[in-house]
């Protein structure tokens, strides 16, 4: 940023030029002589100054006044509207209540009253940045939402972020009660917030992801701020042990419900229903099913509830009727009676965890949500900060 330091000493009233106030009291050698009891001269400052460039939009300008008070303080848009903004409580300070638009410029006036009783007036413009692009982010869980234990938070952008710290810096969580938690980067595009435990039932979470102004490196900026508020329900939590062939459903840490099921085939790996705790990502009523490779397309099934982007989900299979409850012959998938998957998809909310054990393979790192297949200390470790 180009910058540049503009002060103003006490003058006529409604002068912008710079004037030293008139000296007062007697003279030696032809030099005058200044009053020792004459008030000191009142000192406004720009910064940055009168012609700066590249300004950031968020904090970029503050005009400060010594020996002496704001009256006054205007800063105008290029459409000639005035910046909100505030002084501070001593009258010597005065910044912009609100983000300045990318690339604009801007034109300030301020006026304050010197301890010596003399106006003085402080005149200047500035031009904010302009980005090489600006960069759009979505916040997941959305307003109103009420999720299960296991729903991570989520900030998604539009395209890498290489300065993974400055977009980190600028996310808040606000929980009641408070719960300890930690963000993580998945990739350059997408960054978690989980706690260090399931949520606590009925917990009110509060996100504030103030991104407009942040450069992303390379030239690169937020769109825009984004928020959201959302409450955690009750606590259920499914878990499966693939050779039981039993899907168990727990509530407050108590056994709920048990259904049959069969899950994925024990003799091939590729086809497992795989080892790791994840979440209920969506809730489908129907769904297409298709895997050339295996044989089957077009494939209906319903009360979809999807666990992975992996291509694992829990839903009624009828087809595999003779075999849930007594054998694994899914191709990965949690295979249900209609009436079980329909009575677990009614129960289910987006975010309860499913915690699967039992099988010869792990989940992989490559879903959209894998905040849950790593322990604490590794999920710390994804954090910029």
């Amino acid at each position: 940023m180009i910058t540049r330091r503009t002060v103003v000493h006490a003058a006529v009233a409604g002068s912008t030029v710079g004037l030293l106030a008139a000296c007062t009291g007697g003279s030696t050698d032809g030099q005058a002589v200044a009053d020792p009891d004459s008030p000191p001269i009142a000192l406004i400052t720009a910064e940055p100054g009168d012609g700066a460039t590249d300004v950031k939009v968020r904090d970029g300008i503050r005009l400060t006044v010594s020996k002496g008070k704001f009256t006054e303080v205007t800063l105008t848009n290029p459409a000639g509207k005035q910046v909100k903004g505030s002084i501070s409580e001593d009258g010597t300070t005065w910044r912009p209540a609100e983000p300045l638009g990318y690339g604009k410029k801007y034109t300030y006036t301020a006026k304050a009253m010197g301890d010596d009783d003399k106006p003085v007036e402080l005149t200047g413009s500035f031009t904010t940045l302009k980005p090489k692009s600006v960069v759009r982010a979505t916040l997941n869980p959305i307003d109103d939402a009420v999720v299960g234990v296991g729903m991570p938070i989520s900030v998604r952008f539009a395209q890498p972020v290489k300065n993974r710290k400055a977009a980190e810096r600028a996310l808040k969580v606000k929980t009641t009660p408070e719960v300890e938690g930690s963000w993580g980067w998945l990739h350059d595009q997408q960054v978690d917030w989980r706690p260090k435990e399931y949520w606590p039932a009925n917990t009110e979470v509060e996100v504030t992801a103030e991104l407009y102004g942040v450069h992303y490196g390379g030239g690169a900026y937020g769109k825009a701020d984004i928020t959201t508020k959302f409450r955690i329900g009750r606590n259920q939590v499914v878990k499966v042990h693939t050779p039981e062939h039993r899907m168990k459903v727990y509530r407050d840490g108590k056994l709920y419900k048990t259904y049959p099921c069969s899950n994925g085939r024990d003799d091939d790996p590729d086809l497992n229903t795989p080892n790791g705790t994840v979440i209920v990502m969506s809730k489908e009523p129907t769904s297409i099913f298709d895997n050339e490779r295996y044989g089957y397309t077009n494939v209906k099934k319903k009360w979809c509830c999807r666990i992975s982007n992996h291509g694992e989900y829990i839903h009624e299979n009828e087809e595999n009727r003779a075999n849930i409850g007594k054998r694994n012959t899914s191709h990965g998938c949690i295979n249900l009676f209609e009436a079980d998957a329909k009575d677990y998809f009614d129960s289910a909310l987006l975010g309860d965890p499913v915690e699967i054990t039992g099988s010869k393979a792990d989940f992989p790192t490559t879903s959209d949500v894998w905040d849950w297949l790593v322990d604490w200390e590794s999920w710390r470790k994804l954090s910029a900060l």
